[in-house]
This record gives structure tokens, C-alpha cells and sequence, in this order.
């Protein structure tokens, strides 16, 4: 009996302050506790008996139901923004998802704390990459000039030795060129002249020319033959290079062979010479009167001489060469890690760019959670009107009023169907203006008061 009488002091209250307080009161005691359908129905009977009372008192009126439908939304908000447990347990959802953002900006400020150390590791290591590689440029510049000071095994100054050398070598050969075609032109093909000096005999001047118009044969013999001097000293100075006891013996084999070239040469230049000076009383020509001539042995020590001068002079130049070649070897090795380190340095700054586009996106996620958070923050600080409740009861409210208006109206049909109609308009207009529609059933209305 006692909940029936609270009951029925329910229907009786007129004012939104009196309804929620005995409504808090309600549901704080167990012992009186209404059901939540129970509390339903009676702010249902109390908006559908406003809205009879205030159509009552303003003839329902379609502007002053306007007017009343505001009164009613506001109330409705005042009523909702009491209800501390209810917005509590609405903003629920709201309230986790905002420790979720704020969790998740946590999770992508470290993250962004991660990939700007990675930005200034990799512009480190960039630094420390340009660093090597103008040092690597120094020492390419600076190993000519002393390559002790990077334990190489070269000496300095190799080069100019090298140029010199080179330039004798040249002057060299061409005299050879010159002595051993012209030499074993006369020792082979001429026929010598009484009338000319011994000199002129031996070096002709026109040996080349002369052995080429006689025919292929002659010119091809007298031009490579010196090409054979020329590769026996290469050979000399190949069989140098291997410091064991057979390389020796072959040397000695090759100097042996030339000399004994040198040796036919001079022997056939020195027998033409002799016939031309020879009587009938002259012994047959011989090694032993060869031996004995100056002749014979001046043209063995012009070429056998100068060959061996060109031996060691070539034997020199290629010792120069590679001690130039281990100055080059060198620069050329730190030209290839030149260019290994332009390319890490290449890759380095992709990375970078990766790294820089993903901290961008990083913060740009942070930018959006946080925007987030203020939204949601802006939603539990406002007060959050249940649509498809205040639909609910606007429509109580409204059936009220025109309950009113076809009870207590005496008025024609047609105008009684004419001013139902505009009120009806009326409360669409409204709620419309409200966003509460009748087919949202979770959505909510935020109005921050």
C-alpha cells in the first residue's frame, strides 16, 4: 500500500524538480525501488498531463505549442542533467574510449620518440660516412706524395724516376731499331762497296729503304729483328722477377743467346770487310783472325752493349712501375670504398625519407587521437540527451495537448483537423530542430549547457 501511495504522488506533480528528486529518491531506497518500466510510465503520465494542462491553457494553439515543445526539451535537459547516475552511465562508452585514445597517444609517443632517435641515429651514421669518405679522399691525394705514412711498401717519388727512365728507354730503343736493322742488313743482303768507308758499309743509313724495295722478305727481316732483341730483354727481365736458381741459369742462357746473335752479325759484317781488303795471299777469314780484328768487337759492344744497357734500364722502369702501381692500387681501392660509401650513404638517406614519412604519419595519428580525446572530453562535459527517450516523451507531451484540443475544443471537424494538423507540423518542425527522430534508437543528442 505504501508504493501505491508513493505512486500516486507521483502522477500528481507538476514540475520537473519535484519528479526528478522524488525519482532520485525512489531509485536510492531498496526498500521503495521502482522498476525502471514503472518509472517510465509515470514520466510518461506526467508529460502526456502537461501537455493536456498547457494545450488547456493556450487553446492549442499551434505557436504556443512552438513555444512549449521548447519549454518541454529544456526541461527535458534540465530533468537528464540531474539524473548524475544516468549521464554517468551514458557517458560510459564515451569515458573508455577516451582512456583508450589517451592510451593509444601514449603507445604513439613513444613511438614517436623511437623513430626520431632512428632519424638522428641514421643522420649520424651519414656524418660518420662523409667523414670516412674525405678522409678517404685525403689519402688518395696525399699517397703519392708519402705512402710509409700508410704502410706501403713504395717509394716516394717513384714517378719522376719512372718518366726519366721511360724517356731514356725510348731513345734507346730507337737506337737499337736503328743498329740491328741497319746491322743485319749489311750481314745478310748488302753487297759492299770498295769505294765506301767501313762505317758507311757496316750502318747504312738507307737500310730500311733499300731492304723494303728489294721485296717483302728483306724489309719484313730487318724491321722484326729487332723485335727479337726486344723480347729476349723481356724475357731477362721476367725470369728476374722469379729469384730461384733456374731463373738465373735462363738468364744466363738468353744473354749467352744474344751475345752469340751479336757474335753472327759482327762475324758476316767483318767477312764481307775482309774480302774487300784481302790478296791472293790472305788466309781463308776465320774466327781466329775475327777475334783479332777491332772491327768484330766494336759492333758486339755497340749493340750487345747498349742491349744490355736497355735491359737494365727497362728492368728499372718496371720496378718503377710497380711501385707506381701500388700507390695506384692503392687509390684505386679507396675509389671503390669511396663509392661503397656514397652508396650506404645513398641507402642511409632512403631511410631517412622512410623514417621521416613514417614519423609524419606518426604525428599526424597523435594530431587525430588527440582531437579525439577533446571531442570525447567535449561529450562527457556536456549534458547527453537520449533521442529516443525525449521522443518518447515529447510525443506523451503531445498527445496531451491534442487530447486537449479534441476533448475540451468546441470546435468544427474541419477545424479541429485543420489545427491538429499545424500542431502536429509544429511538433515536427521541432524535434527536427532538436536532431531527435524516432528511428534513431541509439543515437543522442549533445548539448552542452
Amino acid at each position: 500500500m505504501e508504493m501505491t501511495g508513493h505512486i500516486k504522488n507521483l502522477l500528481r506533480l507538476k514540475n520537473s524538480a519535484d519528479m526528478v528528486a522524488l525519482e532520485t529518491k525512489l531509485m536510492d531506497d531498496d526498500s521503495m525501488a521502482l522498476t525502471t518500466t514503472e518509472l517510465e510510465e509515470t514520466r510518461k503520465r506526467t508529460y502526456h498531463e502537461i501537455g493536456y494542462r498547457d494545450g488547456n491553457r493556450n487553446s492549442g494553439s499551434p505557436q504556443a505549442l512552438s513555444i512549449s515543445l521548447k519549454a518541454i526539451y529544456a526541461k527535458f535537459q534540465n530533468e537528464e542533467k540531474e539524473l548524475v547516475g544516468k549521464q554517468v552511465k551514458i557517458k560510459e562508452p564515451y569515458m573508455n574510449e577516451q582512456r583508450n585514445k589517451e592510451t593509444e597517444v601514449k603507445a604513439l609517443l613513444v613511438t614517436k620518440e623511437n623513430k626520431e632517435e632512428q632519424i638522428v641515429r641514421i643522420d649520424e651514421q651519414i656524418r660518420a660516412v662523409k667523414d670516412v669518405i674525405e678522409k678517404l679522399k685525403f689519402e688518395i691525394n696525399d699517397l703519392p706524395r708519402d705512402p710509409k705514412k700508410y704502410h706501403i711498401d713504395a717509394i716516394r717519388g717513384a714517378s719522376s724516376k719512372f718518366w726519366i727512365g721511360l724517356i731514356i728507354l725510348f731513345f734507346i730503343s730507337l737506337y737499337l731499331f736503328t743498329f740491328y736493322i741497319s746491322t743485319s742488313y749489311s750481314a745478310f743482303f748488302k753487297t759492299f762497296d770498295p769505294d765506301s768507308n767501313i762505317l758507311m758499309n757496316v750502318l747504312d743509313p738507307k737500310a730500311f729503304e733499300v731492304a723494303w724495295r728489294n721485296g717483302p722478305l728483306e724489309g719484313g727481316f730487318v724491321t722484326l729483328i729487332p723485335f727479337v732483341f726486344i723480347g729476349l730483354g723481356y724475357l731477362i727481365h721476367m725470369f728476374g722477377e722469379v729469384k730461384n736458381f733456374m731463373s738465373y741459369v735462363k738468364m744466363a742462357l738468353l744473354l749467352l743467346i744474344t751475345f752469340a746473335f751479336d757474335a753472327i752479325l759482327a762475324y758476316q759484317i767483318e767477312d764481307k770487310i775482309y774480302d774487300l781488303s784481302k790478296t791472293m795471299d790472305s788466309p781463308p777469314f776465320d774466327l781466329s783472325i775475327a777475334f783479332t780484328r777491332i772491327q768484330f768487337w766494336g759492333i758486339i759492344f755497340a749493340g750487345f752493349v747498349v742491349y744490355i744497357i736497355w735491359g737494365l734500364v727497362f728492368d728499372f722502369i718496371m720496378k718503377e712501375h710497380k711501385e707506381r702501381d701500388k700507390i695506384k692500387h692503392e687509390q684505386d681501392l679507396r675509389n671503390k670504398n669511396i663509392k661503397i660509401h656514397q652508396e650506404r650513404i645513398t641507402e642511409l638517406e632512403k631511410n631517412k625519407e622512410v623514417a621521416i614519412g613514417e614519423l609524419n604519419f606518426i604525428k599526424e595519428s597523435i594530431a587525430k587521437v588527440l582531437g579525439r580525446i577533446a571531442e570525447l572530453q567535449r561529450i562527457i562535459d556536456a549534458v547527453i540527451i537520449p533521442t529516443k527517450e525525449y521522443v518518447l516523451y515529447a510525443s506523451e507531451y503531445m498527445q496531451g495537448w491534442i487530447t486537449f484540443i479534441n476533448e475540451k475544443l468546441f470546435i468544427s471537424r474541419t477545424e479541429t483537423e485543420n489545427l491538429v494538423g499545424n500542431c502536429i507540423d509544429s511538433y515536427n518542425t521541432h524535434c527536427e530542430s532538436v536532431g531527435a527522430r524516432e528511428d534513431s534508437q541509439n543515437a543522442i543528442y549533445i548539448s552542452a549547457l
